[in-house]
């Protein structure tokens, strides 16, 4: 026998009250439960004057859109009911449910699929950076052959062991 935690989870939270006024929603299921303003307040770090305001229904002097919705889930939550309930209900009354994503068309060279991967650089600065890095190296071996860094076993031409002297 199996068991199914999100089942019992979803029997578990009571449906919200069919209520269309999400702040006297909030606040019946409140005193239900036997919590005052400052309990939530404290468990869910909102003031007690914007858990008032709420509970009021007063939108206009609170957080707008998406942080209205989370202060709404939240107190949702932490009463135990189904916040989706409590939230369509908000969606009604305010109007707070999200806008849907608007596709955007790129034009342009950053149009997607036939853009390459790695776009090829051009070949032409690749002879300056080798040009640059074999003249260090030069000038490198002659310094170290200046301060006798390099032994004489490792000089191959004449010429150079006379440059060491």
């Amino acid at each position: 026998m199996t068991y199914d935690s999100s089942l019992n989870a979803e029997a578990a939270a009571p449906a919200a009250p069919e209520i269309t006024d999400v702040g006297v929603m909030l606040q019946q299921l409140r005193e239900q439960r036997g919590l005052s303003v400052s309990d939530v307040s404290r468990r869910l770090k909102y003031s007690e004057a914007q858990l008032c305001l709420l509970e009021q229904a007063q939108f206009d002097q609170l957080p707008k859109a998406a942080a209205l919705r989370g202060m709404v889930r939240n107190y949702a939550r932490y009463l135990k009911v189904d916040e989706h309930a409590v939230l369509a209900v908000l969606d009604k009354q305010a109007g707070t449910a999200p806008r849907p994503p608007v596709p955007r068309k790129i034009k342009g060279s950053w149009a997607g699929a036939d853009t390459p991967l790695y776009a090829e650089e051009p070949r032409q600065r690749a002879w300056g950076w080798g040009l640059i890095i074999a003249l260090l190296l030069f000038v490198a071996a002659f310094y170290a052959l200046d301060r006798g860094w390099i032994p004489d076993s490792w000089l191959f031409f004449d010429w150079l062991k006379e440059l060491k002297k």
